[in-house]
């Protein structure tokens, strides 16, 4: 989630106690942020207002092998999108159901939700998350999305839409429909109908649609700009008006054909779009 606000927030957390003095308080600013690379062990000390206050920072998330899986697809992420890989940290205790990107560059991943997204979708749901995490970078980095709108829907449904495409490139993850649609399940299902909520990120059916739409633009090799520009070229002239536009015409700077197969996935779009495809429809596409 862009602009520090949480990817996710569980409804409930267990309660989990870590002992920090007030001596140890020491807030993840940019500066610090760059030092914690240089811990090698956890870091008992106050991370800021988006964690819980007992939220800490850790040298791994849930264990070493889950910490070298997250690890390895923040680079891949990086190299599938042409950036430096992207400064990550691991939230660890109570208060830790989210994922933060920072305007100042880096990303802090808490457990809590790693565990929740490992359980209910497996590793390509972690994945996902933090796919969706480096979307926001992409947008800090390039001035994104190129579409405004009075909430965080255009921004968080772009995300999504990067997300799909790592998730579908041979580079990436290089994931079938059939093992990325279940887990993305899991990140749709956190939607909201609230839409003129400043905080509003697309419903359950639109962040669906904006990820299978990020998916189908992997079969093609684009730029952060160019995705950019493809993506709400075809999500605000098919999808959201919830009806096939035979009048348009394609932009020159449009690839013919990118434009003939996403057409060709139109119909499905607007469907999921509308909420006309159930979930379990969504899985069994192809």
């Amino acid at each position: 989630m862009k602009n520090l606000k949480p990817f996710i927030l569980a409804a409930t957390a267990a309660v989990l106690m870590v002992s920090c003095s007030d001596n140890d308080i020491n807030p993840v600013d940019n500066q610090n942020a760059k030092l914690l690379d240089a811990h090698s062990h956890e870091v008992c000390s106050y991370i800021d207002g988006n964690w819980g206050q007992n939220a800490y920072i850790g040298s791994t998330i849930v264990n070493q092998s889950e910490t070298n899986f997250l690890n390895n697809q923040n680079v891949k992420i990086a190299n599938v999108f042409n950036i430096s890989t992207i400064p990550l940290y691991f939230a660890k205790g109570s208060g830790t159901a989210n994922a933060i990107s920072y305007g100042s560059g880096y990303i802090i991943y808490g457990e809590e939700l790693y565990n929740m997204a490992l359980s209910q979708g497996g590793r390509i749901s972690c994945a996902m998350v933090q796919a969706h995490e480096i979307g926001h970078q992409l947008q800090y980095q390039n001035n994104l999305p190129s579409r405004s709108e009075s909430t965080a829907r255009a921004t968080e449904l772009e995300a999504d839409g990067f997300a799909g495409y790592y998730i579908k490139k041979p580079n990436g993850y290089n994931a079938t429909w059939t093992q990325a649609a279940p887990a993305y399940n899991f990140a749709a299902s956190i939607g909201d109908y609230n839409t003129t909520s400043p905080g509003h990120h697309g419903t359950p059916a639109q962040r669906r649609s904006a990820f299978r739409l990020g998916y189908l633009l992997g079969d093609y090799d684009l730029t952060v700009s160019s995705f950019d520009y493809n993506f709400f070229y075809y999500y605000d002239n098919y999808v959201l008006p919830g009806a096939l536009r035979q009048d348009l015409k394609k932009p020159d700077d449009i690839d013919e054909g990118l434009h003939n197969f996403i057409l060709s996935k139109m119909e499905e779009l607007r469907k999921i779009n509308s909420g006309e495809i159930s979930k379990e429809e969504f899985e069994n596409l192809k």
